[in-house]
């Protein structure tokens, strides 16, 4: 009983001392401050991490992105300064939603443009189907004697016959 009491509170305290880890004290002068700081760490990738923003993130560049971040805010540098400064540095990876530029052209328009062109192909798939369905229905209503002229008639009229003939093995 004492090793899973034991176990227990090592795994309480493990997971608290994560989450501790990752909380700044950074102060700031005015509530316009910390919200420009929350939106860039929240914004800003970790170039550590995959797919993790420097607010989720523990790691030691992570850590020092924050201070970089709030140490620029402090300094009074407008926000079109501070992610110049960190492409600049880390490249548009650093950014969630990229700018936009020859190179992220098709991160931008790539997605709604597959979309336009399914779309596009499943309307005339069924514009397709309905087609042949139509002509389908117009082939079982299908009149020999109104579409084909004379001549035709009886030569269709023959071949059948010699069709008859050839199945029944009385042309051999």
């Amino acid at each position: 009983m004492p090793i899973r009491l034991f176990a227990l509170i090592c795994l309480l305290f493990g997971a608290a001392s994560a989450t501790w880890a990752a909380i700044d004290t950074f102060e700031f002068e005015t509530e316009v401050q910390r919200q420009r700081y929350l939106s860039f760490v929240d914004e800003m990738r970790c170039p550590n991490c995959q797919s993790q923003n420097l607010a989720g993130s523990d790691s030691p560049i992570a850590n020092d992105l924050r201070r970089e971040v709030y140490t620029m805010i402090m300094d009074g540098q407008s926000d079109r300064e501070i992610v110049d400064h960190m492409v600049a540095r880390y490249g548009d990876y650093i950014l969630y939603r990229p700018r936009l530029s020859p190179v992220t052209v098709v991160l931008w328009f790539g997605p709604p443009a597959l979309l336009i062109i399914g779309i596009v192909i499943l309307i005339l798939m069924v514009y397709k189907r309905r087609g042949r369905r139509a002509s389908a229905a117009d082939v079982g209503s299908w009149n020999e004697d109104a579409d084909l002229a004379p001549q035709d008639q009886e030569r269709l009229a023959a071949l059948l016959e010699r069709r008859r003939n050839n199945d029944s093995g009385g042309d051999k």
